[in-house]
């Protein structure tokens, strides 16, 4: 067996990995084994690449790939493991933007190869060179508008710019524009391949690619996330193509259109356009005054709370960002085993974009071991809080808010949500009144039914742990038998 038949064999069961690796990560009880394929797949990939390389280069070159990718696999390891949870979803958008920027190296590479070369040392054909020309031009495109839209939005995510959308005048005439100014200038250097037409190109696709992303507002950013992902698959396919690498083009086609489907399922969850996500610019700027009180709130104490759940038949907890940010996911698993002990029915229920990335919520569940077969999505619970106790909503709250189905006029109006409100009794877990992510105020904070926990959530959990920990301990006092010692 030939070294070149050995590569294809690798990337074959390396493609075979890949795909094992997505069936696992759709679902929970499997997703350790998807990440142990994928990890699988993406080493015997590494390996093969570099034993085919090494036959036709230097020994010298050989030796500056595995110091690339010495310098790489430091790196990820470094920030995987400094990385917080919270911190997830901007990791995530900065990788997408490496394999974006990737994508516009490639395409730049393989034009100055073939005019510095000519077709004839480069393998393609006259009659292919057009192709290959096409090729270049639409992944530069992909390339270039998957790095700067996840640039703008890991520097959304992490705060480092307003998370409101920007709104300029005929935004959806500038995107059109754009694409149409890429049409043409694809036929244009089809024809005529020259570097003032790569250069506009690459300059075009960034400006789109920020103007996309930078036209979504805040609320909107879980499906920003997995769009952005479905756009780095597609770049490094359009990359395979042009290194004649069949797997990356398998490896990015899975990327790409499973990131797809999960825009498409996310979009359907906060009841919007899938085309408009892909056009840009759905989000839509909440109305001056939003974030204003709209009435008064009852504020309670953790002790309270733990009465409340003391007396509860069934309770459900909202989980959302806050939890997130305040790390509350492992109190939060010790109050489930504590009421679940004691009887009570806990059961969460997850909206499909709560936190800042698809399944960040139930990644943050799992890491806390909180029994797989009780953390139930938006529809699997929506039609039981109407025969729940308690409610507790720990750092949700666009996701937890009666206005999307209820005010026609709200920047939310028609995203399907939990309906909390509907149960007997509501806890919010809250820091202040201040209004949620999409900069919209929620009516329920001042509901009848409805209290409000101010503080960190971690704290206020931990707080009402010690409160039910109190009570058992006065309760098997009382149960005691009591002794009395007499004297003669």
């Amino acid at each position: 067996m030939t070294s070149l038949t050995a590569s294809h064999a690798a990337d074959l069961v390396a493609a075979l990995l890949f795909i094992l690796s997505l069936a696992g990560l759709s679902q929970h009880r499997t997703s350790r084994a998807g990440v142990v394929y994928g990890i699988a797949g993406m080493a015997l990939a590494l390996v093969a690449t570099v034993v085919v390389a090494a036959q036709s280069i230097t020994a010298g070159a050989v030796a500056l790939i595995l110091l690339a990718m010495g310098l790489g696999a430091a790196i990820g390891l470094w920030r995987a493991r400094r990385v917080e949870m919270t911190q997830m979803p901007e990791l995530i958008a900065v990788l997408h933007s490496f394999v974006g920027l990737a994508a516009v190296l490639v395409g730049w590479n393989s034009y100055l190869e073939v005019e510095s070369h000519g077709s004839a040392q480069t393998e393609i054909g006259a009659d292919l060179l057009g192709i290959h020309h096409a090729e270049v031009f639409i992944g530069i495109f992909i390339g270039a508008v998957t790095f700067t839209g996840s640039i703008v939005a890991f520097l959304k995510l992490s705060a480092r710019i307003k998370s409101r959308p920007l709104m300029l005048p005929g935004k959806n005439a500038l995107n059109i524009g754009a694409l149409a100014a890429f049409v043409a200038l694809t036929v244009w250097f089809t024809i005529s391949p020259n570097l003032p037409l790569m250069i506009a190109v690459t300059a075009l696709a960034m400006a789109l690619g920020w103007h996309l992303v930078a036209s979504i507002g805040g609320g909107d950013m879980p499906v920003v996330v997995s769009m952005l992902n479905s756009y780095s698959g597609w770049a490094a396919a359009a990359a395979g193509f042009l290194l004649d690498n069949n797997l990356l083009i398998v490896t990015g086609a899975l990327v790409g259109s499973s990131g797809a489907y999960l825009s498409y399922i996310m979009c359907k969850a906060m009841n919007r356009s899938f085309l408009s996500v892909i056009a840009g610019g759905f989000g839509i700027e909440a109305p001056s005054g939003g974030g204003e009180e709209q009435g008064e709130h009852r504020e309670v104490r953790a002790a309270e709370v733990a009465e409340m759940l003391t007396q509860a038949g069934s309770v459900i907890i909202a989980p959302g960002y806050g939890m997130a940010v305040a790390q509350a996911q492992h109190p939060v698993a010790e109050l489930t085993r504590l009421l679940r002990g004691r009887g009570v029915e806990v059961r969460f229920g997850v909206h499909p974009v709560a936190g800042r990335l698809p399944g960040h919520m139930n990644v943050l569940l799992a890491e806390a071991k909180v029994p797989y077969d009780i953390v139930l999505e938006m529809d699997e619970i929506n039609d039981d809080f109407a025969a729940t106790s308690v409610v507790l909503v720990i750092g949700a709250n666009d996701t937890v808010n009666p206005a999307a189905t209820e005010d026609p006029a709200s920047p939310i109006a028609g995203m399907p949500v939990l309906r909390v409100w509907e149960a007997e009794q509501v806890v919010v877990f809250k820091r202040s009144m201040a209004s949620g992510y999409a900069g919209v105020q929620n009516p329920l904070f001042f509901r009848e039914g409805s209290s409000m926990l101010f503080g960190d959530a971690k704290q206020s959990v931990e707080e009402i742990l010690r409160a039910l920990g109190n009570d058992s301990r006065r309760d098997a006092a009382s149960a005691a038998p009591q002794t009395t010692v007499s004297s003669h």
